[in-house]
């Protein structure tokens, strides 16, 4: 009997600890797309999205823990006109051809419960790093009911000011504000 209880009780610490243990989530980029927005003259508001995004998300229930590592592939904006995407592309904006990718590693996490609120970090754009806050403003962790594997999911944003990232031309005719939105689904790796 002694047996048995002792081994029930180490089955439920290990299942314990496994549960709690963080989780790392590959970056799904089929449904991972960052988009910026800013104004133009103050006639409109532009909008325009990456395609291609790669990067991991580790998350710990129990604990309120995480982090968050994302790389965005610069060619990969999209205006609406491949013209424009080129114009962007270039080395007045992103300068593509020197710096393809865009990066956002976390700092910090910080929960509201059992939620991200925050998520404080890094970003790298053009070889210029810069603190920044993501405001999540949805999250969920759950099965993927198609996949059958563990799944998180996040909208979040931030606003920057391009100029310092040298990326400031025509401002501020051409907002130098910009926010950026990330709508994130990644699944257990």
């Amino acid at each position: 009997m002694k047996r048995i209880a002792a081994a029930l009780a180490l089955t439920s610490a290990v299942a314990t600890s496994a549960l709690a243990a963080p989780v790392t989530y590959g970056v799904d980029g089929t449904h991972t797309f960052p988009r910026f927005s800013y104004s133009h003259f103050g006639y409109s508001t532009q909008l325009s999205s990456f395609s291609k995004t790669t990067g991991k998300v580790v998350f710990d229930a129990e604990a309120k823990k995480g982090s968050v590592d994302i790389v965005i592939d610069t060619k990969s904006v999209s205006t609406g006109f491949a013209d424009f995407n080129e114009h962007i592309q270039g080395e007045d904006f992103l300068d593509t051809a020197k710096f393809p990718q865009a990066t956002f590693k976390s700092t910090k996490v910080v929960f509201d419960g059992d939620k991200p609120q925050l998520v404080e970090g890094n970003l790298t754009i053009k070889g210029v790093t810069k603190p920044v806050t993501l405001t999540v403003t949805s999250f969920q962790a759950m099965p993927h009911p198609m996949l059958k594997k563990p799944a998180i999911g996040a909208n979040a944003f931030t606003v920057i000011k391009r100029s310092e990232f040298n990326a400031g031309k025509y401002a501020p005719y051409v907002g130098d504000e910009v926010r950026i939105d990330i709508a994130i689904e990644a699944i257990a790796q």
